[in-house]
């Protein structure tokens, strides 16, 4: 994915800083705010993690060479600037702020969708429209076009994510009863709106947790410092959306793959790909078990 000609530079980040701890202190507001539900709890964290940033960052550039002037030859590069982890993080406190304002119990009625898209539609707008306006740093990206043709291996994937999803789910869902967390769709309009809103939350995913904060965090951080970082703030997500009981042990796996496919694909499209295949499938289980009958002959339970 080529950077922007007007994005920041992103310097090779080192194995272990404490440039870490203050991005762990602001990715652990999530599960504050998603799976405790103490918002205030998340205020804290959210304003300790942007300090602890902060504080670093005015070291950091306390320790910095001066600025090379333009044109002063191969010694300029020592006087390109980071990338802000402050801004960074703030961009990812803005967009957990964003979605903390609503409840994210699973709804279907006119005004709940309507709270779901302001607010979801939200939390990724609004660090773009900073990053982009008010940082101008150009910092986050919606790669839809990258990474060129699909190899074999990616098609393989894909017809893997349907079987996995056609084995596992059920037998998650029904066996839990986590379906009960989801309303019953029980009449043609419901299930329609249920579709969309399955389809719409699993895009936004890929808009929020991969392409802002593990995109941000990457800019600071190695890649599997970075995707745990992000893991932990998709998780806690779920949990309240309703991927609960032993649904982590689901959730943490696919959120980690979907970043690891995100790095060497470079690829959005193919991202939202796999997770709209995925929800495909969780779609047609909350059918079948909130309708015993009608899909029996899919699935295995």
């Amino acid at each position: 994915m080529p950077a922007h000609p007007d994005a920041a530079p992103v310097v090779v980040p080192t194995a272990w800083s404490w440039r870490l701890a203050p991005a762990l202190v602001v990715c652990l507001a999530a599960p504050a705010f998603f799976v405790l539900r103490i918002p205030w709890l998340g205020w804290v964290l959210l304003a300790v993690g942007l300090a602890f940033a902060f504080v670093l960052g005015r070291k950091d550039a306390a320790a910095r060479p001066a600025p090379v002037a333009p044109g002063a030859g191969a010694g300029a590069a020592a006087g390109i600037r980071p990338p802000s982890l402050t801004r960074d993080l703030s961009l990812i406190a803005a967009g957990l702020l964003v979605v903390s304002a609503i409840s994210l119990k699973a709804e279907l009625d006119d005004l709940a969708m309507l709270r779901f898209a302001l607010a979801l539609g939200g939390a990724v707008a609004v660090p773009y429209v900073l990053s982009r306006w008010v940082y101008r740093d150009r910092a986050i990206r919606f790669p839809w076009r990258g990474g060129g043709r699909w190899t074999t291996f990616q098609w393989v994937w894909l017809a893997a994510v349907l079987l996995l999803g056609w084995l596992i789910l059920p037998f998650y869902f029904i066996t839990s009863g986590v379906y009960l967390n989801w309303p019953v769709v029980d009449t043609p309009e419901l299930i329609a709106r249920l579709f969309v809103g399955v389809g719409a939350v699993g895009i936004w995913d890929e808009l929020f947790f991969i392409c802002t904060c593990f995109a941000l965090l990457r800019r600071h951080f190695p890649f599997w410092q970075a995707n745990v970082l992000q893991a932990v703030v998709f998780v806690s997500f779920l949990w309240e959306l309703g991927y609960q009981a032993w649904g982590p042990l689901l959730t943490i796996p696919f959120a980690l793959l979907q970043g690891f496919i995100f790095m060497k694909t470079r690829s959005l499209t193919y991202v939202v790909t796999v997770h709209l295949l995925f929800d495909a499938v969780v779609f047609l289980v909350l059918v079948h078990a909130h309708n015993p009958g009608l899909l029996d002959g899919l699935f295995l339970v």
